[in-house]
């Protein structure tokens, strides 16, 4: 088990012990921690109430998840006092009103879920085995495990899906630290590209045959390396490599890890038969054919890109009782596109362990 410093426990602790006098005051009840759902709530309710629900609690390293409360073991491991957390409500409730002067009236606030979480929701994964991979700044792939919190065995992170009516359902995710920011930087510091939708032309016509190979780990590697001081690295440059060949190696890279995350499922058991994107990549058509011929499954583009938003909003009408059932969702998907892989298993094979010898290089020598 891995400790990463992705989580608010290690930061909170940093800020407690570097802060003068925080650590007194906020065993003294005189200061509120929280995720930013419970920021927003404090501020959208005038202060009045400090809150969280589980999915953003669990996500905190500081929460029992299977007993569903804030963890004294992990507390002490961290120095944190408990009259410093907010109260851990479920996902759908009632978490108070809107101070009227926002928007001329008490709006009732009914739902809140982790970003992810949410996406899963809106991507109607509500049964277990359905998976979904979020591709903004970073990518999330994350599968809805039921009511079993499955340990992963291979460095993936167990978490609440969302508590309804006290019981949690769970979910087994992959983290990915760049993915949309890795178009950003071909983008913003390379200025191979003048806006991101100029990547899918300029990536067309570069075949699997490249030599290029781009890990971008400018922040790190998330799962299912979680190794936060390996810097990123470029691999297979020849003189015939340019701006084409660097940006397809940028957005395969993306494809690459999160093949990597599916290996890790499936090696936990997990088997996966579709995968449900969603995110301002994938507006990009040649990324996700890229998505599916280098993990070898079918990728089913959402109509809904912001499916966080859908997600959220579809909870807050079961709260409101507009709807009966969370199944109620699964009509409201709409498939845009599905790409299916044109790369045969043969091909794939050698391109991934291309990417596994690269991979390994990079994690044998950090530095």
């Amino acid at each position: 088990m891995l400790a990463d410093p992705y989580f608010s426990a290690s930061k909170l602790q940093w800020l407690l012990e570097q802060v003068p006098g925080a650590s007194q005051r906020a065993a003294a009840g005189e200061l509120c921690f929280g995720t930013i759902d419970g920021f927003l709530l404090w501020r959208l309710t005038g202060g009045n109430v400090h809150a969280t629900e589980a999915s953003n609690a669990s996500r905190t390293l500081l929460f029992n998840i299977h007993q569903q409360q804030w963890d004294p073991e992990l507390l002490t491991l961290f120095q944190i006092p408990a009259a410093l957390l907010p109260e851990v409500r479920d996902s759908a409730a009632s978490f108070g009103y809107c101070s009227p002067g926002l928007f001329g009236h008490p709006i009732p606030i009914v739902s809140m879920l982790g970003d992810q979480q949410a996406a899963l929701l809106g991507q109607a994964c509500v049964k277990p085995g359905m998976l979904k991979s979020t591709y903004g700044t970073g990518c999330f792939a994350m599968v809805n495990t039921g009511d079993r919190p499955l340990q992963s065995q291979h460095q993936l992170l167990t978490t609440v899906a969302w508590r309804i009516q006290g019981k949690p359902t769970y979910a087994m995710e992959g983290s990915i630290f760049m993915a949309g920011a890795t178009v950003q930087w071909l983008r913003d510091k390379l200025g191979i590209i003048q806006q991101a939708s100029d990547s899918e032309t300029l990536a067309e016509g570069v075949d699997y045959q490249q030599t290029e190979l781009l890990i971008p780990a400018f922040t790190g590697l998330g799962a299912p390396h979680w190794q936060p001081k390996v810097q990123a690295a470029l691999f297979g440059l020849s003189r015939n490599s340019g701006k084409a060949e660097i940006c397809a190696a940028a957005l395969r890279s993306v494809a690459y890890q999160t093949q990597d995350l599916l290996l890790a499922m499936a090696q936990d058991g997990i088997n996966i038969a579709d995968i449900r994107v969603d995110g301002g990549m994938t507006v990009n058509q040649w990324f996700l054919q890229a998505l599916a011929d280098l993990t070898q499954h079918s990728i089913s583009q959402s109509k809904i890109s912001d499916a966080t938003a859908f997600g959220t909003a579809f909870l807050a009408a079961w709260q409101l009782g507009w709807v009966s059932t969370l199944d109620a969702i699964q009509p409201l998907w709409q498939r845009a596109a599905q790409f299916s892989p044109q790369l045969s298993p043969e091909q794939q094979s050698i391109c991934y362990q291309n990417w596994c010898s690269a991979m390994g290089r990079l994690l044998a020598d950090p530095s």
